[in-house]
């Protein structure tokens, strides 16, 4: 048998997977034995949802009573330093299948009664905004104990960026964190991608592009909620690249309310058939905006700089245009002027290349901000293959990063130069000068006596004639330039 169809043995196989029975205890064991094992990875997964800085202990399918029944959850999570312990109880998903509200409800029942502190769920399931939990469940027994989720997308994202940027101090348990990643990244693991906008999406859609799409539409809240979440796993992807925390930008009402985002999308789609949001990549000049217009069936990435401070129209575009040398000539760009309302021109990349003025609108008005977009069609398919609207969005967020983004810097004033007193002219000798140094030394050029300056007439001279008065007597002798005083005796 040929060497190059030998299967390489891991640590954590794919093969002899029979069911989603056994899919998900494969799943829930790899992770948390893992976790426990490398300290690194337990800690990004646990600190944030309040664990002390110990060691992590794992344990799977952990039995308890309630109300005379078994109840089995798929894990639990233990972490001691000192005397404080942080205890949490873990149901895991994979594939298709989804968190159910009453299983979650009797988990959230036995952390109660055995003063555990938390309830984790981690399932295929994006919610919309970070920190909602993708299943509702009864609030009255959230009092005590707390319920987190992570998505399998923010798990792999999290391992991803441990291991390949922030670092493992252990070559070993790097080792086993990858043979982690490489597990959860198999087809048969049951770790999904986001690939689905929705059993509505079709319906919605069209609805949409026909304009008779209202509020009250069944499917408007879920495919709202989709968006978003696509929105956000966008953000997974790109800081699983980046190796950094890449996070939708929202309102601090809408983070708050969730129920206030999801109304506010839906009453955009209605309204204009578009949805719009953002996303923060940190030490960027500026938020990656995404507007997807399903009428127009555009998708379009942009991004606001301001413009610098001084210099002429010109430059301050010309300051633009060389960041943007390598960037597709598809690239519109839009110039807002000073105390004016809308763009005031916008012309494509390869116009302005070779004439800038034709960002400037009127050469009086100071350019106060550019937009720089970039614009690609939709995928009509529904899930996440090739030519879907999923793809189609993916694939427009990651090229404007790369095409746009990150070859933009903020405009930074050059900071002020100290004057060298060695190259100002020398002061000539005044009669009545400081023998001491001073900053103001040269700084007035103009007050140094010049040639230039015309001599006054000897008839305009003040020096006084020498006095043949005698003692006790004014002069009669008049001081050319003064008014003649009367003559005064002394006694």
């Amino acid at each position: 048998m040929a060497e190059e169809n030998w299967h390489q043995a891991r640590l954590i196989p794919t093969s002899g997977i029979n069911g989603a029975i056994e899919q998900e205890r494969r799943a829930t064991s790899a992770l948390l034995a893992v976790m426990s094992a490398v300290r690194e990875f337990g800690r990004v997964l646990t600190q944030p949802l309040g664990a002390p800085g110990g060691p992590v202990e794992t344990y799977i399918e952990v039995p308890f009573e309630l109300n005379g029944k078994a109840s089995i959850p798929d894990g639990l999570i233990r972490v001691c330093r000192g005397q404080k312990c942080w205890t949490a109880l873990v149901e895991v998903k994979t594939g298709t299948n989804e968190l159910v509200a009453e299983q979650l409800e009797s988990y959230l029942d036995i952390a109660r009664n055995k003063d555990y502190d938390a309830v984790i769920t981690i399932s295929n399931e994006v919610p919309a905004i970070a920190g909602q939990h993708p299943t509702k469940v009864d609030r009255r027994r959230l009092t005590k104990v707390a319920l987190h989720h992570y998505s399998w997308s923010e798990i792999v994202s999290e391992a991803v960026m441990q291991k390949e940027h922030r670092g493992i101090a252990d070559p070993d348990q790097a080792w086993i964190l990858g043979e982690l990643v490489r597990y959860m990244e198999h087809p048969r693991s049951g770790v999904l991608e986001f690939q689905d906008m929705g059993s509505s999406w079709v319906d919605i859609r069209n609805a949409i592009t026909a304009g008779t799409l209202r509020p009250t539409d069944k499917g408007a809240s879920e495919v709202a909620g989709r968006l978003d979440a696509l929105l956000r796993y966008a953000g997974l992807l790109l800081g699983r690249q980046l190796g950094t925390e890449v996070v939708p930008v929202l309102p601090r009402r809408e983070v708050a309310d969730p129920a206030l985002r999801n109304q506010q999308v839906v009453n955009t789609l209605v309204s204009s058939g578009t949805f719009d949001g953002s996303i923060r990549v940190p030490d960027t000049v500026g938020l990656l905006n995404v507007s997807v217009d399903l009428r127009a069936n555009t998708v379009t990435c942009h991004v606001d700089v301001d413009a610098p401070r001084d210099g002429r129209p010109t430059t301050r575009a010309n300051w633009l245009l060389r960041q943007l040398q390598h960037s597709p000539d598809t690239v519109r760009v839009e110039s807002f002027a000073m105390h004016g309302r809308g763009a005031c021109a916008a012309e494509l990349l390869r116009d302005v290349r070779t004439e800038p003025t034709r960002l400037i609108a009127d050469p009086k008005k100071e350019l106060r901000s550019f937009r720089v977009a970039l614009s690609s069609k939709l995928g009509s398919k529904r899930g996440g293959d090739r030519g879907s609207f999923i793809k189609s969005v993916l694939d427009a967020v990651d090229r404007f990063y790369a095409d746009v983004l990150q070859e933009l810097k903020a405009w930074a004033p050059a900071p002020p130069r100290l004057r060298d007193l060695a190259d100002e002219p020398k002061l000539q000798p005044a009669s009545l000068s400081s023998t001491a140094l001073s900053s103001q030394d040269g700084a007035e050029s103009a007050m140094e006596p010049t040639d230039d300056l015309p001599t006054p007439p000897d008839s305009l001279a003040l020096t006084r004639p020498p006095s043949s008065a005698g003692e006790g007597q004014i002069s009669d002798t008049p001081i050319v330039g003064e008014s003649l005083p009367q003559r005064i005796e002394l006694p």
